[in-house]
């Protein structure tokens, strides 16, 4: 007869902790495992976050440029190489365009710095950012001067400056070089220290000829900037070339500020012509031309197309007759996005428009027909940019510049080319 033995209420017992201690093992990994899962998800989010946090001091760039950043309380920057073996001696302020800010051109200053860590110190402007880009051509021109002024008494080691100005930061960079002209920069600084006259004449004027704020004016470099203003034909692509739409943005610059004033050539009077046609010559106040031509070289890069905000024409110093034709062009193998480089001519001779000539004829003449006479006194290069076959051709006006990477990094070779042909 066959008896099976019941199991004791011990062993049984012993048997169900085991189980229950297995189970609860089996719980604890797995939720180590989660814990595990969400702390490497924690950490590529928060590292996915600090990519877009910006970060001061001594950092290293996207291209593995070590570089030190040192903001000021306006919210500018000045950026060199970390560590610099060299005191810097060229000076490169870049001027940011409308609604714009000193962060649009972290970019370009990386890769400055990238390409000559030993020779450069990079400005970026702030003295006009956001809001305050509606003061006025003139306005902005005059803080740009100080802030000018100022970046230079902290580097006593500098030789020579360059200027960068993107969009509307062009024009506000030429009206600056004109008020840091020649002995310009000696009287405000004699003025500072409170030096007689006396002493102030007694300061040789032939130290500062051709001198840009007591230095040598290198290079003068414009992208997408509206040199004849916004008002001629086709000057504001946005508007689609549409006669009714043009007149209805003249009557609506106001909205803009005395900078609407001034792209739309609304500010002359009776006395005076219009800023941006002041701009073209020299006149008792201020020698813009002069100014211009101190520098070694003038660039203007421009959107062949797909620019809403700032004209082919107008960029580029050209006529609407005298902008090459697409078709003809190839593009550089090296900068896939450069279509077109036009060296430096000789610059155009043709008399000048007298200032009161200006103001008795100024309905008479062409005023964008003037201001290219003006302008072309002194010669310029012309850069011809073409965005086509990618999405950021709709952002070509920030894309030119690579206003933002993740958004505009199409224009990184157009940043390389300017650098790369940069004179020190």
């Amino acid at each position: 007869m066959c008896t099976h033995s019941m199991p004791s209420a011990e062993s049984q017992t012993r048997s169900e902790t085991v189980e229950v201690g297995d189970a609860r093992l089996g719980m604890d990994s797995s939720k180590m495992k989660n814990n595990g899962e969400s702390v490497a998800k924690k950490k590529k989010k928060m590292r996915r976050i600090s990519s877009f946090v910006p970060r001061f001091g001594c950092f290293r760039s996207d291209y593995d440029c070590a570089t030190v950043e040192r903001p000021d309380d306006g919210g500018s920057f000045d950026m060199e190489s970390a560590p610099a073996a060299s005191n810097p001696t060229h000076l490169v302020i870049m001027v940011n365009g409308i609604i714009g800010s000193a962060r649009n051109w972290r970019f370009a200053a990386k890769q400055f710095l990238k390409k000559y860590p030993q020779d450069v110190i990079v400005h970026c402007s702030e003295c006009n950012s956001s809001m305050l880009t509606f003061d006025g051509v003139d306005v902005m021109g005059n803080r740009l001067t100080d802030e000018v002024i100022a970046v230079i008494k902290r580097y006593p080691c500098l030789q020579k400056i360059s200027f960068i100005g993107h969009s509307l930061g062009g024009l506000i960079a030429r009206y600056a070089v004109a008020k840091l002209y020649g002995e310009v920069t000696t009287l405000k600084s004699s003025q500072e220290n409170g030096e007689s006259d006396e002493t102030k004449d007694s300061v040789p004027k032939e130290k500062f000829k051709g001198k840009i704020a007591g230095l040598e004016p290198m290079n003068f470099i414009t992208f997408a900037t509206p040199h004849l203003g916004s008002k001629g034909h086709k000057q504001a692509p946005a508007l689609c070339g549409f006669y009714t739409l043009e007149k209805a943005a003249f009557r609506a610059s106001w909205l803009l500020g005395r900078t609407g004033k001034h792209l739309f050539l609304r500010d002359g009077d009776k006395n005076k012509p219009p800023l941006l046609l002041q701009m073209v010559n020299d006149s008792d106040d201020l020698l813009y031309i002069s100014a211009l031509q101190s520098f070694r070289r003038r660039v203007a890069y421009a959107n062949a197309r797909f620019d809403n905000l700032v004209g082919w024409s107008t960029s580029s110093l050209r006529r609407q007759s005298e902008l090459p034709k697409r078709q003809n062009l190839s593009r550089s193998d090296k900068y896939r996005h450069i279509l077109n480089v036009e060296a430096a001519k000789t610059a155009n001779t043709q008399k000048e428009i007298s200032l009161e000539a200006q103001v008795n004829r100024c309905k008479a003449i062409d005023m964008e027909e003037a201001m290219l006479r003006g302008l072309t006194k002194v010669s310029w290069e012309r850069v011809d940019v073409d965005f086509k076959g990618t999405i950021q051709k709709l952002l070509a006006h920030s894309t030119i510049q690579v206003k933002t990477f993740w958004a505009n990094s199409h224009g990184a070779d157009v940043i390389q080319h300017m650098i790369d042909n940069f004179q020190l």
